[in-house]
């Protein structure tokens, strides 16, 4: 049998060994000064960051006018009107026997929310433009466009406006 032996190099007496060679115009503290800049641009982001976001907030925020806005419109028209067109088959209503559906959003509390479609602001006028033709202001819009004349948009906007 062969033996095999290692060489183990033996230290050398002295100092230990150096540290490694820097690159020309690198000094040890230009680390330290960078991690010091970062320290103390941190705070400085943060506070920008929060001063960003006392702003105004955007429009619309508040809840939107009441059916009344609608003049001449009837929301015991626009209850029946909103059975009529086969709403109930997409949306939750309140207050409809049978208006259960989820394929589109329910429809309580709709005179709270801040935007129709998730791109118009919530204003009755607003909100008889969607009825009218909700492909025409959002193109991907599920909902189609059920040609209702301005009053009948009109009677419905102003029973949906009675939903809080």
């Amino acid at each position: 049998m062969h033996r095999l032996t290692f060489a183990v190099p033996r230290a050398r007496p002295g100092p230990p060994t150096r540290p490694p060679r820097r690159a020309p115009g690198a000094s040890p503290a230009r680390p330290r000064r960078l991690a010091a800049r970062l320290a103390a641009a941190v705070p400085a982001v943060a506070l920008l960051a929060a001063l960003a976001g006392c702003g105004e907030p955007p429009a619309p925020l508040a809840a939107t006018p009441q059916a009344g806005a609608l003049a001449g419109a009837d929301s015991a028209r626009g209850r029946e009107r909103i059975v009529a067109q086969g709403c109930v088959s997409c949306h939750s209503i309140p207050g409809i026997k049978g208006a259960g559906a989820r394929v589109g959003p329910p429809l309580g509390h709709l005179a709270k929310r801040a935007y129709l479609g998730g791109v118009l602001a919530n204003t009755s006028a607003n909100l008889v433009r969607w009825l009218r033709d909700p492909p025409a202001i959002a193109p991907h819009t599920a909902m189609p466009n059920l040609r209702l004349s301005e009053a009948e948009a009109r009677d419905i906007a102003a029973y949906l406006l009675t939903l809080r």
